[in-house]
């Protein structure tokens, strides 16, 4: 089995212009991109009331993607750091604006201007160093910080994705929860190697009837219920109610806060991705009266 493509090299090293005219002239390729494409904008769950919206492709390469939102009668603006996959959506005369970008700094739209977005394999990119200034955790805060910013109220974004691993999916999840959104991780195909494909379903605002997490689809093709993957610790969907949850109060300790609480504290914000001074002997040592 081949490695991951995001192991190999960052994507606009990755992507270059060979790699760009092999990926898009496979049709086994473009015919994966377009029903992982269809199901993103299934999810998106935009008003069926012929209006066009302006949606927003991150990662959108070559152009395989926004294809199917022209398709579906929607416009939109795509972003990519592959200058030679977008030279090849050039030649294809796609309908999407294009932009040059890398997502790990940011996306640079307007507030409140786009309507929904999708990603299709591209979002877990982020959690790779490809140069010594690259920290995953920061990366991932602007990249989701934008987002939330660019996206109308109540729009959504749909965000397939490949995790590495659970931890790998926690931390993405994680970082689009601290930025604003609501939603979770919805799997289709759950209990198939081949076919199971991951979903993160964000809605901009907090929960509500309408953030409702969609159901996966089973191997018939129908959605599962809740009670088929309960089981499985990897397969379920994150609660939307956990990050919205009160914080019990803290029972303060009387004797002050010790070293230990201090060093507690600074580890959560270097978890944050903050920069946060190293710790010595001399951390949470109290001072003397007068020196």
């Amino acid at each position: 089995m081949s490695s991951r493509p995001e192991l190999q090299a960052p994507p606009e090293i990755f992507y270059d212009d060979s790699e760009a005219r092999k990926y898009t002239s496979s049709s086994r390729i473009a015919e994966i991109q377009a029903k992982l494409s269809e199901r993103a904008l299934e999810l998106l769950a935009l008003p069926d009331d012929g209006v066009p919206r302006l949606l927003l492709d991150i990662g959108c390469g070559s152009g395989l993607s926004g294809e199917t939102i022209t398709e579906n009668g929607h416009q939109w603006i795509g972003l990519d750091i592959s200058p030679s996959m977008l030279n090849v959506a050039l030649q294809n005369e796609v309908e999407g604006d294009l932009l040059l970008g890398d997502m790990g700094q940011g996306l640079g739209l307007r507030p409140g201007v786009i309507d929904g977005a999708i990603s299709i394999s591209a979002v877990q990119w982020l959690c790779n160093a490809d140069k010594s200034s690259h920290e995953p955790r920061l990366r991932l805060k602007a990249f989701f910080g934008s987002l939330y910013r660019c996206l109308a109220r109540g729009a959504r974004a749909v965000l397939q994705v490949y995790p590495e691993n659970l931890a790998q999916r926690e931390l993405i999840l994680s970082y689009a929860m601290r930025a604003g959104f609501a939603g979770g991780v919805v799997v289709d195909y759950p209990h198939s190697t081949k076919r199971r494909k991951e979903y993160l379903v964000l809605t901009c605002g907090p929960p509500s009837l309408s953030t409702a997490i969609p159901s996966g689809k089973g191997e018939d093709g129908e959605s599962c219920s809740d009670d088929e993957s309960s089981g499985d610790e990897e397969n379920q969907t994150v609660s939307i109610s956990d990050r919205h949850r009160p914080r019990k109060k803290q029972k303060i300790n009387k004797r002050g806060k010790g070293r230990e609480w201090v060093l507690r504290k600074k580890e959560q914000m270097r978890r944050k991705g903050n920069a946060v001074p190293r710790d010595t002997k001399y951390t949470a040592r109290k001072r003397k009266a007068r020196f």
